[in-house]
């Protein structure tokens, strides 16, 4: 998956609207929307990293030697 293309944005709003619910829905305490802002950003960001991690190795054409 290309990183900032057209999936990946659908992918990261589908898990920003996830977390934000989950958190917005099921808290009762007084700051619930900046906790579930906060959190559904940070969601995204921690996605955004992962695929980062992932497609910067996908292409390599020098694997390590040996790797067993």
């Amino acid at each position: 998956m290309k990183l900032f293309g057209k999936n990946h944005l659908i992918l990261c709003a589908i898990t920003f609207m996830i977390l934000f619910l989950m958190n917005y829905l099921g808290n009762d305490q007084a700051d619930k929307l900046e906790r579930a802002l906060m959190i559904g950003g940070a969601g995204v960001i921690g996605l955004s990293i992962g695929l980062l991690i992932m497609n910067k190795g996908k292409n390599d054409k020098t694997p390590p030697q040996d790797f067993d």
